[in-house]
């Protein structure tokens, strides 16, 4: 594919209008622009990655983001991108322009000795595992391309980027779950007088069934069974702070969740109320 020049960014990237549409895009590819002059067509192989400026973000329009943006920037959140690709397959990458403004401020911010801190890290790096891994890479890219060091908290925000590319989604509706989950685990802890171990198994898997409840409500899908008038006189107290932990919910990610997610709600919150009381039992002798 053809594109004319409007400018070069550095040796890897540079800002063209597309020969086929006439749409203006960010090209990047080792070396594509090197030598290179503003108007000059130039080839765009199999290897460069292309992203059109018309796309609108939560941060702003894809054309004002990289006007501010360092090239080194859009660069790495590239290259982060490329290990997501490679390690859940095929994502959406128009989240370059957010994740590299967001790189912008937070390298900014590093070297203005300036902290930054991320209530929500520790239900990040559980609820996303895998992209955690993934945003880990940034912080050994960092080192050796800009000289700075991050911490876990950037990483956690990286985290959520390499999510919203993979679920197609925007960053704060990752955060929006993140929270909904961290307000789920809070009511619970606030109900049963305990602080539940992020590290155990029932926290884990309750994590996971928020966060596909979650999914649910946003894909229109319905669970097949209702289990609600079974578990409201089994496990009434649970079946309570279900019902109001998705009330929470629904007004804090404004979206409707089916009745029927109560009753697996609760199941899962039994659980680990089950699972906090065995260990206090436990502590007593």
């Amino acid at each position: 594919m053809m594109y004319r020049i409007v400018k070069v960014l550095n040796h890897n990237a540079f800002i063209g209008i597309r020969d086929r549409d006439k749409c203006k895009c960010l090209v990047m590819a080792k070396g594509i622009a090197f030598g290179k002059k503003t108007g000059e067509n130039v080839s765009a192989g199999e290897d460069a990655r292309v992203y059109s400026l018309k796309e609108l973000t939560e941060r702003g329009s894809a054309e004002e983001i990289i006007r501010s943006v360092p090239p080194e920037c859009l660069e790495l959140a590239g290259e982060i991108l490329d290990r997501a690709e490679k390690e859940f397959g095929q994502i959406d990458r128009s989240i370059l322009f957010p994740m590299a403004d967001h790189l912008a401020f937070a390298v900014q911010r590093i070297r203005n000795r300036e902290q930054i801190s991320n209530p929500l890290t520790e239900d990040i790096r559980i609820l996303f595992h895998q992209e955690y891994k993934v945003a880990q890479c940034m912080e050994q890219l960092l080192r050796e391309r800009l000289h700075v060091e991050i911490d876990e908290h950037e990483i956690g925000y990286i985290a959520l980027h390499v999510h919203a590319a993979i679920e197609d989604q925007k960053v704060s509706q990752a955060m929006q779950l993140t929270r909904a989950v961290r307000d789920c685990i809070s009511l619970v802890e606030k109900q049963t007088g305990t602080t539940i171990d992020v590290m155990s198994l029932s926290y884990n898997r309750l994590m996971n069934h928020i966060r596909y409840m979650v999914a649910r409500a946003l894909g229109g899908e319905k669970l097949k069974v209702n289990m609600n008038d079974y578990i409201s006189i089994r496990f009434p107290k649970a079946f309570e702070m279900a019902a109001q932990v998705c009330e929470e919910m629904e007004k804090n990610l404004k979206l409707r969740l089916n009745d029927v997610e109560i009753g697996y709600l609760a199941m899962h919150l039994e659980r680990v109320m089950d699972t906090e009381r065995k260990e206090d039992t436990q502590g007593t002798f």
